[in-house]
């Protein structure tokens, strides 16, 4: 059997069988960056909600626009009716980026799923929002339908409903980082459904019924609640001139809490990925 010398193999190669064993296997490759693995899980997380949350967008739609035609027998105008359409709008943030994020990281967890994510090299930063990145822009139309009706069935002006385009992404934010750590921190999948479906309904009660309707203990609630500054901003918007200044503190605050609760949803999914 012919050999061939060692001075021929090119640099650094050695001939079969000369390697140490003892060098180990060869290393991974390295972690994906975040912002390419973010835009990976963002791609496939909507491409998955078009095929199978079309249904309950309808449903978290007309579950707001329903809620306006009650509320229009009892509200006539003015605060009220700002306060009205904005939390019905904000609502199906709250339906699809709470409720619904809550359940698929609590069934995620429950099956098993979790495990193929850690197998990946991909940084857990990525998966929380990637994921809640799609649940929120999943909501766009149902929301822009929803102010639009609201408008019209209460007499708003339609001006300014471009704000939509930063309620919409920082209350998202807040809320699916919400959905996620509450999924993510149930011990079981019944219990994080019941966690999405108490948070939706405090959205549903905090945030469109007018302020000044209710009870001082539970304003102070409201207050708690993340999307009640995007609601808040969205209704100063329908003021015939509105406090810019007011709009964008809300926003601020929004934003501030969907970095904060964003990060407990990392930190969660780390947890339940290492058990």
């Amino acid at each position: 059997m012919s050999t061939v010398p060692a001075e021929v193999l090119p640099t650094g190669a050695l001939p079969l069988g000369s390697q140490d064993a003892g060098d180990g296997a060869a290393p991974l490759a390295p972690r994906a960056r975040l912002l390419p693995a973010m835009a990976a899980v963002y791609r496939a997380q909507l491409s998955r909600a078009r095929v199978a949350r079309i249904p309950l967008l309808f449903v978290a739609t007309f579950q707001s626009i329903g809620i306006m035609v009650l509320m229009r027998g009892v509200v006539d105008g003015g605060s009220e009716a700002r306060a009205v359409v904005a939390g019905s709008t904000v609502l199906v943030v709250a339906f699809v980026a709470l409720n619904l994020l809550a359940q698929y990281f609590g069934q995620l967890r429950a099956s098993g799923g979790l495990d193929h994510y850690a197998t990946l090299p991909v940084p857990p930063a990525a998966v929380v929002l990637g994921a809640a990145g799609a649940y929120a822009s999943f909501t766009v139309p149902g929301t822009v339908f929803t102010a639009v009706a609201g408008s019209v069935l209460f007499g708003l002006p339609l001006g300014q409903l471009w704000i939509l385009g930063a309620v919409v992404p920082l209350a998202g934010a807040a809320l699916a980082g919400l959905g996620a750590a509450l999924g993510l921190l149930a011990p079981r999948q019944e219990l994080a459904t019941l966690l999405g479906q108490l948070g939706m309904s405090a959205a549903l009660l905090l945030g469109v019924l007018p302020a000044e309707r209710l009870p001082e203990p539970i304003g102070w609630a409201r207050d708690l609640l993340p999307s009640t500054y995007g609601v808040e901003a969205l209704a100063r918007t329908f003021d015939p001139h509105p406090d810019w200044a007011a709009v964008a503190l809300d926003l601020a605050v929004c934003g501030a809490v969907g970095v904060v609760s964003l990060a407990v949803a990392t930190w969660a999914y780390r947890r339940a990925a290492v058990r």
